[in-house]
């Protein structure tokens, strides 16, 4: 990993600390500053319960899995200052309203595109009540490259193993209940073209929503022997400045690897934001 393109890690975090807002008596709960980051990104909350982010690489059934759920209640328009265009439906479920947001169809989430970017500052920054990763049954080994990039970013998932029908047609079979306790989410066999296993992932997603179910992700813990006393330095800095942050250490890989962007969500207040948010938590009725 380089950080020569990086600012100097005590520069970006004291940027960040003096970007953050302060938290007052007056401030509003943590659902008011994740709807203003939801906001940002291009999403109103309006009258929904949850919002839910569909992800997956490209050619995994993503875009037949959002219109299965969210039918015709659904509108297209492109990302805040961007031309990516930009997928958002709904639909109800166990007398909740659930919002869908179909990011951007990529192999990572490692900033290398801007497509990539999107996926990644929404789920980071946008927090959804549960992210949904769409992965083709047929070629599983290539897309457990983006389910573990994203468990490692949030604890609320689900993985909707899709394309089952193909998977059997060529004698693949997979062991979902295994996989699921591999990975620490709950994972979906689905036939989304069929409508097959629809049902049971809309009962995952809500069951996850609801913290009716605990995800325990199981993360990667193997970081290069090089890095590890900075990261282990970095981590600190970034716990001491946003002691409610999740997934510090993601971050700070990221900003290791010279991810310019993620320097810019420091030096912008996004994880000041997120921060505050956070720290305004305990003071909700």
């Amino acid at each position: 990993m380089n950080a020569t393109n990086s600012a100097p890690t005590s520069d970006v975090l004291s940027l960040a600390q003096g970007s953050a807002a302060p938290v007052t008596e007056s401030c509003a709960s943590c659902s008011v500053y994740r709807a203003t980051n939801l906001k940002k990104l291009g999403v109103v909350m309006d009258s929904s319960d949850f919002v839910i982010a569909l992800a997956g690489n490209p050619n995994t059934g993503k875009s037949t899995v959002f219109n299965a759920l969210t039918g015709l209640r659904q509108h297209t328009g492109n990302w805040p200052g961007k031309t990516v265009a930009r997928a958002e439906g709904g639909y109800a479920y166990a007398g909740k309203r659930f919002k869908l947001v179909d990011l951007p169809g990529t192999y990572s989430l490692l900033s290398t595109s801007l497509d990539e970017q999107i996926a990644r500052d929404f789920i980071l920054f946008g927090q959804p009540d549960v992210t949904v990763i769409v992965a083709d049954a047929t070629r599983l080994e290539r897309n457990l490259n983006l389910v573990l990039q994203i468990l490692e970013i949030t604890d609320r998932a689900v993985v909707c193993l899709n394309l089952m029908d193909e998977a059997k047609r060529h004698g693949i079979t997979v062991d979902e209940r295994q996989l699921a306790r591999d990975l620490g989410v709950p994972v979906v066999p689905t036939a989304a073209r069929y409508g097959r296993g629809l049902p049971e992932l809309l009962q995952a997603i809500n069951d996850v929503a609801a913290g009716e179910v605990v995800c325990r992700p199981q993360r990667l813990e193997a970081d290069p022997a090089a890095i590890r006393p900075a990261l282990a330095d970095l981590v600190g800095e970034l716990k001491a400045a946003f002691p409610e942050l999740p997934n510090p250490r993601w971050i700070a890989l990221r900003l290791l690897s010279g991810d310019d962007s993620m320097v810019e969500a420091l030096r912008s207040g996004q994880l000041g934001t997120l921060h505050a948010s956070a720290i305004a938590e305990p003071n909700q009725a």
